[in-house]
């Protein structure tokens, strides 16, 4: 049986998608889609140590668009997160959903990142 056959797959299955928009000092990371699978950060992943390479370490995720984030998605916020200290920089979060917004509270994963309502409280933390 095909995929495209397959009852049982969730219609619509969205994709996961980023764009990093560099800003005066800043790099901005928009996230879309849904982040559930190591496997689809490998580009964000990526992206983000040649960021850190060429020490662009300040950076804002907006999540405006991730419309879903497991604990795998998780994973991988905390592994950039990690990474970036460790380079001497930081990441704050900006835009999130009411859904995710409960899955860092309930994981005290807000107490791990700074997270902001808006991009204008984000880059201003950084800066």
């Amino acid at each position: 049986m095909r995929a495209s056959e397959n009852p049982y797959q969730k219609a619509n299955c969205m994709t996961f998608s980023f764009r990093i928009e560099p800003e005066i000092g800043i790099e901005i990371i928009h996230l879309a889609g849904e982040l559930i699978d190591k496997g689809q950060a490998a580009e964000l992943s990526t992206g983000i140590d040649e960021l850190i390479e060429a020490r662009k370490i300040k950076m804002v995720f907006d999540l405006q668009d991730l419309k879903y984030i497991n604990s795998s998605g998780l994973n991988v916020m905390i592994n950039i997160l990690s990474r970036v200290r460790k380079a001497g920089g930081e990441v704050v979060i900006t835009h999130v959903s009411k859904r995710v917004n409960e899955l860092l509270i309930i994981t005290k994963l807000n107490t791990v990142f700074t997270v902001t309502e808006t991009m204008e409280s984000a880059v201003s933390k950084l800066k």
